[in-house]
Protein backbone atom coordinates (compact mmCIF):
# COMPACT_ATOMS: atom_id res chain seq x y z
CA UNK A 1 0.00 0.00 0.00
CA UNK A 2 1.33 3.16 -0.86
CA UNK A 3 1.99 6.04 1.85
CA UNK A 4 0.41 9.47 1.03
CA UNK A 5 3.54 11.29 0.06
CA UNK A 6 4.22 8.45 -2.16
CA UNK A 7 0.55 8.75 -3.86
CA UNK A 8 1.04 12.32 -4.10
CA UNK A 9 4.86 12.70 -5.44
CA UNK A 10 3.41 10.08 -8.19
CA UNK A 11 0.78 12.73 -9.37
CA UNK A 12 0.95 14.66 -12.39
CA UNK A 13 0.04 17.99 -11.48
CA UNK A 14 -1.21 21.07 -14.01
CA UNK A 15 0.58 24.09 -13.70
CA UNK A 16 -0.80 26.13 -11.50
CA UNK A 17 -1.52 29.09 -14.08
CA UNK A 18 -3.68 26.41 -16.11
CA UNK A 19 -5.37 25.90 -12.85
CA UNK A 20 -6.28 29.66 -12.20
CA UNK A 21 -6.88 29.77 -15.90
CA UNK A 22 -9.86 26.82 -15.40
CA UNK A 23 -11.66 29.98 -12.70
CA UNK A 24 -11.26 32.32 -14.73
CA UNK A 25 -8.77 34.32 -13.14
CA UNK A 26 -6.33 36.73 -15.25
CA UNK A 27 -2.47 35.95 -15.07
CA UNK A 28 -2.30 39.57 -14.04
CA UNK A 29 -4.24 38.77 -10.70
CA UNK A 30 -1.62 35.48 -10.10
CA UNK A 31 1.79 35.64 -8.00
CA UNK A 32 3.28 32.32 -9.12
CA UNK A 33 5.37 30.64 -5.99
CA UNK A 34 6.98 27.86 -8.61
CA UNK A 35 5.05 26.06 -10.46
CA UNK A 36 2.28 24.65 -8.42
CA UNK A 37 1.62 27.57 -5.84
CA UNK A 38 0.53 31.06 -6.63
CA UNK A 39 -1.25 34.04 -4.82
CA UNK A 40 -4.59 35.19 -6.24
CA UNK A 41 -5.04 38.95 -5.76
CA UNK A 42 -8.80 39.48 -7.22
CA UNK A 43 -12.24 38.06 -6.49
CA UNK A 44 -14.18 36.73 -8.94
CA UNK A 45 -17.93 37.43 -10.00
CA UNK A 46 -19.64 34.32 -8.92
CA UNK A 47 -21.72 33.83 -6.06
CA UNK A 48 -21.49 29.94 -5.08
CA UNK A 49 -22.62 28.20 -2.49
CA UNK A 50 -21.06 27.45 0.80
CA UNK A 51 -20.36 23.93 2.31
CA UNK A 52 -19.07 23.49 5.71
CA UNK A 53 -17.12 20.16 6.85
CA UNK A 54 -17.13 19.29 10.12
CA UNK A 55 -16.70 16.03 12.57
CA UNK A 56 -17.33 14.22 15.59
CA UNK A 57 -14.86 15.02 18.55
CA UNK A 58 -11.63 13.35 16.95
CA UNK A 59 -10.89 9.97 18.35
CA UNK A 60 -6.87 8.54 18.14
CA UNK A 61 -8.48 6.32 15.81
CA UNK A 62 -9.13 9.59 13.20
CA UNK A 63 -11.96 10.68 11.49
CA UNK A 64 -10.30 11.92 7.95
CA UNK A 65 -12.32 15.06 8.03
CA UNK A 66 -9.86 17.30 5.55
CA UNK A 67 -9.36 13.94 3.76
CA UNK A 68 -13.15 13.93 3.08
CA UNK A 69 -13.07 17.99 2.60
CA UNK A 70 -10.89 17.07 -0.20
CA UNK A 71 -13.13 14.09 -1.81
CA UNK A 72 -16.20 15.82 -1.83
CA UNK A 73 -14.75 18.78 -3.60
CA UNK A 74 -13.36 16.12 -6.00
CA UNK A 75 -16.85 14.26 -6.17
CA UNK A 76 -18.48 17.34 -6.79
CA UNK A 77 -15.93 17.83 -9.88
CA UNK A 78 -17.07 14.39 -10.74
CA UNK A 79 -20.43 15.01 -10.99
CA UNK A 80 -19.96 17.85 -13.58
CA UNK A 81 -20.55 20.53 -10.94
CA UNK A 82 -17.74 23.74 -10.67
CA UNK A 83 -15.96 23.92 -7.03
CA UNK A 84 -13.64 25.14 -5.07
CA UNK A 85 -11.93 24.11 -1.83
CA UNK A 86 -10.87 26.70 0.74
CA UNK A 87 -8.71 25.16 3.56
CA UNK A 88 -6.30 25.71 5.85
CA UNK A 89 -2.70 25.81 5.95
CA UNK A 90 -0.94 23.04 8.29
CA UNK A 91 1.38 24.19 11.19
CA UNK A 92 4.61 22.62 11.90
CA UNK A 93 4.09 22.28 15.05
CA UNK A 94 1.24 18.82 14.66
CA UNK A 95 3.22 17.68 11.09
CA UNK A 96 6.47 17.30 12.99
CA UNK A 97 4.38 16.39 16.17
CA UNK A 98 1.92 13.38 16.84
CA UNK A 99 -0.90 14.16 13.76
CA UNK A 100 1.66 14.87 10.47
CA UNK A 101 1.08 16.15 7.62
CA UNK A 102 -2.48 17.83 6.76
CA UNK A 103 -3.02 17.93 3.38
CA UNK A 104 -5.76 15.30 3.14
CA UNK A 105 -4.92 11.49 2.98
CA UNK A 106 -4.74 8.88 0.23
CA UNK A 107 -6.14 9.79 -3.33
CA UNK A 108 -7.74 12.38 -1.77
CA UNK A 109 -5.33 15.16 -1.40
CA UNK A 110 -4.08 18.71 -1.98
CA UNK A 111 -0.70 19.13 -3.68
CA UNK A 112 2.26 20.02 -3.71
CA UNK A 113 2.15 18.11 -0.32
CA UNK A 114 5.38 18.55 0.51
CA UNK A 115 5.52 22.38 0.00
CA UNK A 116 1.69 22.82 1.81
CA UNK A 117 2.86 20.77 4.98
CA UNK A 118 6.13 22.44 5.46
CA UNK A 119 7.11 26.42 4.61
CA UNK A 120 4.41 26.71 1.69
CA UNK A 121 4.14 30.45 0.58
CA UNK A 122 5.95 32.12 3.68
CA UNK A 123 2.54 33.10 5.31
CA UNK A 124 3.06 31.63 8.67
CA UNK A 125 6.56 32.30 9.08
CA UNK A 126 5.35 36.14 8.35
CA UNK A 127 3.10 36.15 11.30
CA UNK A 128 5.49 34.27 13.38
CA UNK A 129 7.69 37.47 12.09
CA UNK A 130 5.28 40.31 12.75
CA UNK A 131 4.54 38.74 16.08
CA UNK A 132 7.96 38.73 16.96
CA UNK A 133 8.63 41.75 15.79
CA UNK A 134 5.82 43.51 18.39
CA UNK A 135 7.50 42.02 21.07
CA UNK A 136 10.79 43.60 20.16
CA UNK A 137 9.43 46.55 19.90
CA UNK A 138 7.96 46.25 23.34
CA UNK A 139 10.88 45.10 25.55
CA UNK A 140 12.65 48.45 22.96
CA UNK A 141 10.21 50.87 24.43
CA UNK A 142 10.95 50.25 27.62
CA UNK A 143 14.08 49.46 27.71
CA UNK A 144 14.66 53.34 26.23
CA UNK A 145 12.96 54.99 29.17
CA UNK A 146 8.98 53.38 29.32
CA UNK A 147 7.31 56.57 28.04
CA UNK A 148 4.12 54.28 27.80
CA UNK A 149 4.46 53.26 31.81
CA UNK A 150 4.15 49.85 30.57
CA UNK A 151 3.36 48.09 33.65
CA UNK A 152 2.70 44.65 32.76
CA UNK A 153 3.63 42.99 29.55
CA UNK A 154 0.97 40.20 28.48
CA UNK A 155 1.86 39.95 24.47
CA UNK A 156 4.22 37.06 24.35
CA UNK A 157 6.74 35.52 21.47
CA UNK A 158 5.75 32.80 19.11
CA UNK A 159 7.05 29.71 17.10
CA UNK A 160 5.53 27.79 15.00
CA UNK A 161 7.13 24.37 16.53
CA UNK A 162 6.00 22.79 19.35
CA UNK A 163 8.46 23.25 22.07
CA UNK A 164 6.93 22.86 25.98
CA UNK A 165 10.64 24.25 27.00
CA UNK A 166 9.75 27.51 25.93
CA UNK A 167 6.53 27.02 27.99
CA UNK A 168 8.12 29.62 30.24
CA UNK A 169 10.95 31.63 29.95
CA UNK A 170 12.76 34.66 31.89
CA UNK A 171 13.08 37.47 28.80
CA UNK A 172 15.72 40.27 28.74
CA UNK A 173 17.99 38.95 31.45
CA UNK A 174 19.97 41.74 32.82
CA UNK A 175 18.22 44.45 31.55
CA UNK A 176 15.44 46.82 32.01
CA UNK A 177 12.96 44.82 30.31
CA UNK A 178 13.63 41.49 32.26
CA UNK A 179 10.14 39.38 33.12
CA UNK A 180 9.36 36.15 33.59
CA UNK A 181 7.63 35.31 29.41
CA UNK A 182 6.48 32.50 26.95
CA UNK A 183 6.27 31.55 24.14
CA UNK A 184 2.76 30.39 22.40
CA UNK A 185 2.54 28.12 19.17
CA UNK A 186 1.99 30.20 15.81
CA UNK A 187 -1.54 29.17 15.24
CA UNK A 188 -2.61 30.45 18.85
CA UNK A 189 -0.96 33.76 17.93
CA UNK A 190 -4.03 36.81 17.90
CA UNK A 191 -2.26 37.59 15.03
CA UNK A 192 -3.31 34.42 13.17
CA UNK A 193 -6.76 35.28 14.42
CA UNK A 194 -6.69 39.11 12.84
CA UNK A 195 -4.89 37.45 9.46
CA UNK A 196 -7.79 34.75 8.81
CA UNK A 197 -10.88 37.72 9.92
CA UNK A 198 -9.78 40.51 7.96
CA UNK A 199 -11.44 41.49 4.99
CA UNK A 200 -8.68 43.54 3.61
CA UNK A 201 -5.26 45.17 4.15
CA UNK A 202 -6.90 48.15 5.79
CA UNK A 203 -8.75 46.05 7.77
CA UNK A 204 -5.79 43.63 8.79
CA UNK A 205 -3.92 47.39 9.81
CA UNK A 206 -6.97 48.55 11.63
CA UNK A 207 -7.03 45.38 13.59
CA UNK A 208 -3.07 44.90 14.57
CA UNK A 209 -3.57 48.48 15.78
CA UNK A 210 -6.17 47.47 18.06
CA UNK A 211 -4.06 44.74 19.49
CA UNK A 212 -3.36 44.64 23.48
CA UNK A 213 -0.01 44.08 24.78
CA UNK A 214 -0.56 45.04 28.42
CA UNK A 215 -1.34 47.50 30.89
CA UNK A 216 0.32 51.06 31.84
CA UNK A 217 0.65 52.11 35.53
CA UNK A 218 -2.90 53.39 35.60
CA UNK A 219 -4.59 49.82 35.02
CA UNK A 220 -5.22 51.18 31.47
CA UNK A 221 -4.38 49.02 28.13
CA UNK A 222 -1.65 49.76 26.04
CA UNK A 223 -1.81 48.70 22.32
CA UNK A 224 0.29 47.92 19.13
CA UNK A 225 -0.93 51.61 17.53
CA UNK A 226 0.59 52.93 21.09
CA UNK A 227 3.90 51.52 20.28
CA UNK A 228 3.37 52.59 16.28
CA UNK A 229 4.11 48.84 15.58
CA UNK A 230 1.28 48.59 13.16
CA UNK A 231 2.29 49.85 10.27
CA UNK A 232 5.40 47.74 10.33
CA UNK A 233 3.77 44.78 11.12
CA UNK A 234 1.21 45.30 8.33
CA UNK A 235 4.44 45.70 5.80
CA UNK A 236 5.26 42.26 6.94
CA UNK A 237 1.69 40.69 6.18
CA UNK A 238 1.24 42.28 3.27
CA UNK A 239 2.14 38.93 1.04
CA UNK A 240 0.90 36.31 3.66
CA UNK A 241 -2.62 38.64 3.81
CA UNK A 242 -3.33 36.92 0.08
CA UNK A 243 -5.00 33.45 -0.39
CA UNK A 244 -3.02 30.73 -1.72
CA UNK A 245 -4.20 28.53 -4.86
CA UNK A 246 -3.30 24.91 -5.22
CA UNK A 247 -4.99 22.05 -6.60
CA UNK A 248 -5.89 18.65 -5.42
CA UNK A 249 -5.04 15.18 -7.20
CA UNK A 250 -7.71 15.72 -9.56
CA UNK A 251 -6.66 19.14 -10.53
CA UNK A 252 -9.95 21.00 -8.71
CA UNK A 253 -8.64 24.44 -7.22
CA UNK A 254 -7.90 24.68 -3.48
CA UNK A 255 -6.94 28.21 -1.51
CA UNK A 256 -5.41 27.18 1.47
CA UNK A 257 -4.95 30.35 3.41
CA UNK A 258 -4.33 30.58 7.70
CA UNK A 259 -4.58 27.93 10.25
CA UNK A 260 -5.82 28.85 14.05
CA UNK A 261 -6.76 26.10 15.84
CA UNK A 262 -9.68 25.32 17.03
CA UNK A 263 -8.96 24.63 20.57
CA UNK A 264 -7.41 27.70 21.63
CA UNK A 265 -8.85 29.80 18.71
CA UNK A 266 -11.50 30.04 16.12
CA UNK A 267 -10.48 27.24 13.87
CA UNK A 268 -11.00 28.18 10.11
CA UNK A 269 -9.61 29.35 7.28
CA UNK A 270 -9.21 33.14 6.02
CA UNK A 271 -12.78 34.74 5.37
CA UNK A 272 -10.54 36.23 2.27
CA UNK A 273 -10.15 32.56 1.20
CA UNK A 274 -13.42 31.42 1.74
CA UNK A 275 -14.95 34.45 -0.19
CA UNK A 276 -12.43 33.63 -2.88
CA UNK A 277 -13.12 30.02 -3.16
CA UNK A 278 -17.51 31.51 -3.28
CA UNK A 279 -16.17 34.14 -6.05
CA UNK A 280 -14.94 31.65 -8.73
CA UNK A 281 -17.59 28.46 -8.41
CA UNK A 282 -20.63 27.46 -7.77
CA UNK A 283 -19.90 25.12 -4.80
CA UNK A 284 -17.19 26.16 -2.26
CA UNK A 285 -16.58 23.13 0.11
CA UNK A 286 -14.58 24.38 3.35
CA UNK A 287 -14.12 22.95 7.08
CA UNK A 288 -13.42 23.88 10.29
CA UNK A 289 -11.13 22.14 13.18
CA UNK A 290 -11.82 19.46 15.34
CA UNK A 291 -15.37 18.26 16.46
CA UNK A 292 -18.11 20.80 15.72
CA UNK A 293 -18.36 21.93 19.75
CA UNK A 294 -15.39 24.00 18.51
CA UNK A 295 -14.81 24.00 15.16
CA UNK A 296 -18.46 24.43 13.69
CA UNK A 297 -19.69 26.40 16.24
CA UNK A 298 -16.80 29.02 15.99
CA UNK A 299 -16.97 28.93 12.30
CA UNK A 300 -20.84 29.88 12.66
CA UNK A 301 -20.02 31.95 15.81
CA UNK A 302 -17.16 34.05 14.62
CA UNK A 303 -16.33 33.50 11.16
CA UNK A 304 -20.07 33.98 9.95
CA UNK A 305 -21.19 36.84 12.14
CA UNK A 306 -18.21 39.23 11.41
CA UNK A 307 -18.15 38.27 7.57
CA UNK A 308 -21.79 37.65 6.60
CA UNK A 309 -21.20 33.82 5.03
CA UNK A 310 -23.74 31.50 6.08
CA UNK A 311 -22.91 27.46 4.70
CA UNK A 312 -26.12 26.19 2.56
CA UNK A 313 -25.43 22.92 4.06
CA UNK A 314 -23.03 21.22 6.56
CA UNK A 315 -21.24 17.48 6.42
CA UNK A 316 -20.57 15.81 9.59
CA UNK A 317 -17.81 13.27 9.24
CA UNK A 318 -17.69 10.26 11.59
CA UNK A 319 -15.97 6.33 10.65
CA UNK A 320 -17.43 3.53 12.63
CA UNK A 321 -13.70 3.28 13.87
CA UNK A 322 -13.96 6.48 15.67
CA UNK A 323 -17.49 6.21 16.75
CA UNK A 324 -16.69 2.64 18.61
CA UNK A 325 -13.38 4.82 20.17
CA UNK A 326 -15.96 7.49 21.18
CA UNK A 327 -17.97 5.10 22.81
CA UNK A 328 -15.71 3.70 25.19
CA UNK A 329 -13.52 0.77 22.83
CA UNK A 330 -10.04 0.72 23.07
CA UNK A 331 -8.78 -1.47 20.29
CA UNK A 332 -9.62 -4.30 18.06
CA UNK A 333 -11.66 -1.45 16.22
CA UNK A 334 -12.68 -3.49 13.02
CA UNK A 335 -14.45 -6.06 15.12
CA UNK A 336 -18.47 -5.38 15.70
CA UNK A 337 -19.21 -3.57 18.72
CA UNK A 338 -22.97 -2.66 19.01
CA UNK A 339 -22.83 -1.38 22.26
CA UNK A 340 -19.99 0.71 21.78
CA UNK A 341 -21.28 2.01 18.51
CA UNK A 342 -24.40 2.67 19.82
CA UNK A 343 -22.59 4.86 22.94
CA UNK A 344 -20.06 6.38 20.36
CA UNK A 345 -23.14 7.44 17.96
CA UNK A 346 -24.59 9.32 21.11
CA UNK A 347 -21.53 11.86 20.50
CA UNK A 348 -22.63 12.02 16.45
CA UNK A 349 -26.00 12.55 17.17
CA UNK A 350 -25.61 15.60 19.55
CA UNK A 351 -23.27 17.39 16.91
CA UNK A 352 -26.19 17.20 14.39
CA UNK A 353 -28.53 18.08 16.06
CA UNK A 354 -26.24 21.04 17.18
CA UNK A 355 -26.20 21.31 13.28
CA UNK A 356 -30.05 21.46 12.49
CA UNK A 357 -31.50 22.97 15.59
CA UNK A 358 -29.49 25.25 16.87
CA UNK A 359 -28.16 26.91 13.60
CA UNK A 360 -30.64 25.40 11.16
CA UNK A 361 -29.01 24.21 8.42
CA UNK A 362 -29.56 21.08 6.09
CA UNK A 363 -26.91 18.13 7.19
CA UNK A 364 -25.67 14.89 6.39
CA UNK A 365 -23.46 12.78 7.58
CA UNK A 366 -20.22 11.23 5.79
CA UNK A 367 -19.15 7.86 6.96
CA UNK A 368 -15.47 7.62 5.86
CA UNK A 369 -16.08 4.14 4.95
CA UNK A 370 -12.86 1.21 5.70
CA UNK A 371 -12.86 -2.08 4.40
CA UNK A 372 -13.59 -3.71 7.26
CA UNK A 373 -17.26 -1.95 7.95
CA UNK A 374 -19.69 -4.20 8.57
CA UNK A 375 -23.07 -3.37 6.34
CA UNK A 376 -25.07 -4.36 9.79
CA UNK A 377 -22.95 -1.46 11.40
CA UNK A 378 -23.87 1.07 8.96
CA UNK A 379 -27.24 0.12 9.14
CA UNK A 380 -27.49 1.06 12.65
CA UNK A 381 -25.57 4.02 12.04
CA UNK A 382 -28.36 5.23 9.41
CA UNK A 383 -31.08 4.30 11.59
CA UNK A 384 -30.14 6.22 14.54
CA UNK A 385 -29.68 9.50 11.84
CA UNK A 386 -33.02 8.85 10.39
CA UNK A 387 -35.13 9.60 13.62
CA UNK A 388 -33.10 13.29 12.72
CA UNK A 389 -34.44 13.44 8.92
CA UNK A 390 -30.52 13.40 8.11
CA UNK A 391 -29.00 11.21 5.82
CA UNK A 392 -25.30 8.90 6.29
CA UNK A 393 -23.60 8.41 3.39
CA UNK A 394 -20.45 6.28 2.50
CA UNK A 395 -17.47 7.81 1.09
CA UNK A 396 -14.35 5.62 0.21
CA UNK A 397 -12.80 8.82 -1.13
CA UNK A 398 -9.08 7.96 0.28
CA UNK A 399 -8.78 5.01 -1.61
CA UNK A 400 -10.95 6.08 -4.66
CA UNK A 401 -10.85 9.48 -4.80
CA UNK A 402 -13.97 11.69 -6.18
CA UNK A 403 -15.29 8.25 -7.72
CA UNK A 404 -15.89 7.44 -4.26
CA UNK A 405 -17.56 10.42 -2.79
CA UNK A 406 -19.97 10.87 -5.76
CA UNK A 407 -23.25 9.78 -3.64
CA UNK A 408 -22.53 12.62 -1.14
CA UNK A 409 -21.42 15.23 -3.88
CA UNK A 410 -25.30 14.44 -5.40
CA UNK A 411 -26.67 14.59 -1.35
CA UNK A 412 -24.95 17.44 -0.65
CA UNK A 413 -25.71 19.72 -4.04
CA UNK A 414 -29.49 18.05 -3.26
CA UNK A 415 -29.31 20.70 0.32
CA UNK A 416 -27.82 23.18 -0.87
CA UNK A 417 -30.73 24.00 -3.34
CA UNK A 418 -33.02 23.10 -0.75
CA UNK A 419 -34.95 26.49 1.01
CA UNK A 420 -33.22 27.26 4.14
CA UNK A 421 -34.59 29.33 7.10
CA UNK A 422 -31.76 32.60 7.76
CA UNK A 423 -28.34 31.27 9.76
CA UNK A 424 -29.28 31.42 13.71
CA UNK A 425 -26.57 31.92 15.96
CA UNK A 426 -26.21 30.25 19.06
CA UNK A 427 -26.50 33.41 20.90
CA UNK A 428 -27.24 37.21 20.55
CA UNK A 429 -24.46 39.86 20.85
CA UNK A 430 -26.58 41.76 23.47
CA UNK A 431 -26.16 39.28 25.63
CA UNK A 432 -23.81 39.65 28.41
CA UNK A 433 -20.28 37.97 28.11
CA UNK A 434 -21.75 35.21 30.88
CA UNK A 435 -24.76 34.85 28.96
CA UNK A 436 -22.92 34.06 25.82
CA UNK A 437 -20.35 31.24 27.89
CA UNK A 438 -23.56 29.67 29.25
CA UNK A 439 -25.22 29.42 25.89
CA UNK A 440 -22.16 27.58 24.22
CA UNK A 441 -22.30 25.65 27.31
CA UNK A 442 -25.91 24.66 27.36
CA UNK A 443 -26.89 24.66 24.04
CA UNK A 444 -23.59 22.93 22.09
CA UNK A 445 -22.06 20.81 24.42
CA UNK A 446 -25.00 20.00 26.75
CA UNK A 447 -23.59 20.99 30.31
CA UNK A 448 -25.86 22.20 32.86
CA UNK A 449 -24.15 24.98 33.53
CA UNK A 450 -20.66 27.19 33.89
CA UNK A 451 -18.61 27.60 36.82
CA UNK A 452 -16.31 31.23 36.89
CA UNK A 453 -13.42 31.85 38.81
CA UNK A 454 -13.33 34.82 40.92
CA UNK A 455 -10.16 36.10 37.77
CA UNK A 456 -13.06 34.92 35.07
CA UNK A 457 -15.72 36.98 36.45
CA UNK A 458 -13.17 39.87 36.99
CA UNK A 459 -11.66 39.54 33.57
CA UNK A 460 -15.27 39.54 32.44
CA UNK A 461 -16.39 42.74 33.63
CA UNK A 462 -13.50 44.93 32.54
CA UNK A 463 -13.88 43.75 28.83
CA UNK A 464 -16.31 44.75 26.62
CA UNK A 465 -19.98 42.86 26.48
CA UNK A 466 -20.58 43.55 22.62
CA UNK A 467 -17.88 40.72 21.15
CA UNK A 468 -18.43 36.79 20.38
CA UNK A 469 -16.68 34.62 22.85
CA UNK A 470 -14.06 32.14 21.74
CA UNK A 471 -14.31 29.17 24.26
CA UNK A 472 -11.06 27.30 24.11
CA UNK A 473 -11.02 23.76 25.93
CA UNK A 474 -10.29 20.43 24.87
CA UNK A 475 -10.80 18.61 21.56
CA UNK A 476 -11.81 15.50 22.90
CA UNK A 477 -14.81 16.04 24.72
CA UNK A 478 -17.99 17.75 24.29
CA UNK A 479 -17.28 18.97 28.13
CA UNK A 480 -13.72 20.50 29.31
CA UNK A 481 -12.72 17.33 30.88
CA UNK A 482 -10.98 14.82 28.24
CA UNK A 483 -12.07 11.61 29.99
CA UNK A 484 -15.64 12.63 29.22
CA UNK A 485 -16.28 10.63 26.10
CA UNK A 486 -19.54 10.03 23.93
CA UNK A 487 -22.16 12.43 25.24
CA UNK A 488 -21.54 13.15 28.48
CA UNK A 489 -24.48 14.12 30.94
CA UNK A 490 -24.70 16.06 34.37
CA UNK A 491 -21.52 18.07 33.94
CA UNK A 492 -20.12 21.83 34.03
CA UNK A 493 -17.70 23.23 32.58
CA UNK A 494 -14.95 25.74 33.94
CA UNK A 495 -13.85 28.95 33.05
CA UNK A 496 -10.70 29.71 34.83
CA UNK A 497 -10.20 33.57 33.33
CA UNK A 498 -11.39 35.46 29.77
CA UNK A 499 -8.98 36.92 27.85
CA UNK A 500 -9.45 40.40 25.41
CA UNK A 501 -8.34 39.73 22.14
CA UNK A 502 -8.97 43.48 20.71
CA UNK A 503 -7.13 42.88 17.75
CA UNK A 504 -9.60 39.67 16.73
CA UNK A 505 -12.61 41.16 17.86
CA UNK A 506 -13.19 38.81 20.24
CA UNK A 507 -13.28 36.91 24.06
CA UNK A 508 -11.23 33.85 24.52
CA UNK A 509 -13.08 31.94 27.20
CA UNK A 510 -10.36 29.23 29.02
CA UNK A 511 -12.08 26.30 30.15
CA UNK A 512 -9.76 23.04 32.00
CA UNK A 513 -6.10 23.22 31.17
CA UNK A 514 -5.50 24.90 28.19
CA UNK A 515 -1.66 24.70 26.47
CA UNK A 516 -1.08 26.73 23.93
CA UNK A 517 2.35 25.69 23.19
CA UNK A 518 1.74 21.98 22.74
CA UNK A 519 5.48 19.33 23.59
CA UNK A 520 6.28 16.82 21.52
CA UNK A 521 5.24 13.50 22.24
CA UNK A 522 8.53 10.56 23.04
CA UNK A 523 8.51 9.26 19.61
CA UNK A 524 7.57 12.77 17.64
CA UNK A 525 7.10 12.34 13.75
CA UNK A 526 10.31 14.16 13.10
CA UNK A 527 11.83 11.33 14.18
CA UNK A 528 10.65 9.03 11.01
CA UNK A 529 11.44 11.51 8.37
CA UNK A 530 14.01 11.32 5.67
CA UNK A 531 15.11 12.64 2.82
CA UNK A 532 16.99 11.04 0.20
CA UNK A 533 17.98 12.54 -3.34
CA UNK A 534 15.52 15.41 -2.86
CA UNK A 535 12.79 12.88 -1.72
CA UNK A 536 11.01 13.42 0.98
CA UNK A 537 9.37 10.71 3.09
CA UNK A 538 7.70 10.40 6.32
CA UNK A 539 5.03 13.00 5.58
CA UNK A 540 2.47 10.70 6.23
Amino acid sequence: MLTDIEIADSAVLKPITEIAASLGVDEGDLECYGKYKAKVTKLGAKKGKLVLVTAINPTPAGEGKTTVSIGLADGLKKTGRSVCLALREPSLGPVFGIKGGAAGGGYAQIAPMEDINLHFTGDIHAITAANNLLAAMIDNHIYWGNTLGIKEVTWHRCLDVNDRALRAVRSGVGMNCERDDRFDITAASEIMAILCLADDIDDLKRRLGNIVVGLNNDGKPVTARDLKAEEAMTILLKDAIKPNLVQTLEGVPAFVHGGPFANIAHGCNSVQATRMALSYADYAVTEAGFGADLGAEKFLDIKCRVSGLAPSAVVVVATLRALKCAGGKTENLSERDDKALENGIANLLKHVENMTGVYRRPCVVAINRFATDGDEEIALLQGKLAGLGVKAVCTECWAKGGFGATELADEVARLCETETEPLSFCYPLSDTTEEKIEAVARRIYGADGVIFTDKAREDMARYPQNLPVCIAKTQYSLSDNPKLIGRPKGFKITVREVMYKAGAEFLVAVAGSIMLMPGLSRSPNAERMSIKDGVVSGLF
